[in-house]
């Protein structure tokens, strides 16, 4: 082949070559994705469940239901009213009456006493749920025992006097249905497990000596368990709390004497 003939070659091949490759760029337009089309498939869709787990059962029961007044609407509702003569007490507060209410049997055998604590709570929510869980009972006492979860922070940042509003407001509920009140001590705790480095002992005590000037100046009865809880460093005895707060079946034996005390104190009160 001669020379000019090789380059005639040599130039056809060089146009079929760049036709083949403008083909090949659009069929790579045209695809979804352009040319990287070619080289990996497409990411799958990220739906919403994949994205944000589903909530918990807390989580949304403290947006739909706040205060839990579904906890005793039930239990409330089959409740018979007081027999004639008889000295209903409710025991209102967080977990650790709710802890406490199992015992109450044992403890305070054939008297008329309802626990009505729920856990986690503090006393906004407590102010919240009062009418139902407390005035509709219609108790001659009421043992309210709070205030340490808003120390904690459990529904957020509360100062000493936020949490005496709450206790004034359930006070003056009572009174106003005439249930006579029993304002019991915040119990010792050093440490919150599930918030620690809070310093929770002189908040605790400026609160408890808040509680007892208010009884005693309102009508209430003051019930102090804290002595005969406390240990040296001012937390609850390891003896009497598993956790550093919430009483074991031998820290409610220790304050169920002092409760009936107080409750007595409260009955020989007149109604408000």
């Amino acid at each position: 082949m001669n020379r000019i003939a090789i380059g005639a070659a040599y130039r056809a091949s060089i146009r079929v070559g760049a036709a083949s490759c403008f083909v090949l760029l659009a069929q790579c337009a045209s695809s979804p994705g352009g040319a990287a089309a070619t080289s990996a498939a497409p990411a799958p869709a990220v739906t919403t469940a994949q994205a944000a787990p589903a909530p918990n059962a807390a989580d949304v029961r403290l947006h739909n239901d706040w205060a839990y007044l579904e906890r005793y609407r039930q239990a409330n509702a089959t409740l018979p009213p007081p027999a004639p003569g008889e000295n209903r007490v409710v025991f209102y507060g967080n977990s650790i009456t709710a802890g406490w209410a199992r015992y109450f049997d044992k403890e305070f055998p054939g008297k008329p006493y309802i626990g009505r604590g729920i856990s986690g709570q503090t006393t906004p929510q407590m102010l919240v749920r009062f009418r139902q869980d407390v005035v509709d009972l219609k108790p001659a006492v009421v043992v309210i025992l709070a205030g340490t979860n808003d120390i904690a922070g459990n529904t957020g940042p509360s100062t000493l006097e936020m949490i005496e509003d709450n206790f004034e407001s359930m006070t003056e509920i009572a009174k106003a249905n005439h249930i006579r009140v029993v304002l019991s001590s915040v119990l010792p705790v050093y440490d919150y497990p599930w918030r620690p480095g809070l310093q929770p002992v002189p908040k605790i005590a400026a609160l408890n000596a808040w509680l007892r000037s208010y009884a005693e100046s309102h009508g209430a009865v003051y019930l102090d368990y804290f002595p005969a809880l406390a240990d040296e460093r001012q937390g609850m005895k390891s003896t009497l709390a598993s956790d550093g707060v919430h009483p074991t079946e031998a820290g409610y034996e220790v304050m169920a004497p002092l409760a009936e005390r107080a409750i007595a104190d409260a009955l020989r009160m007149p109604p408000p």
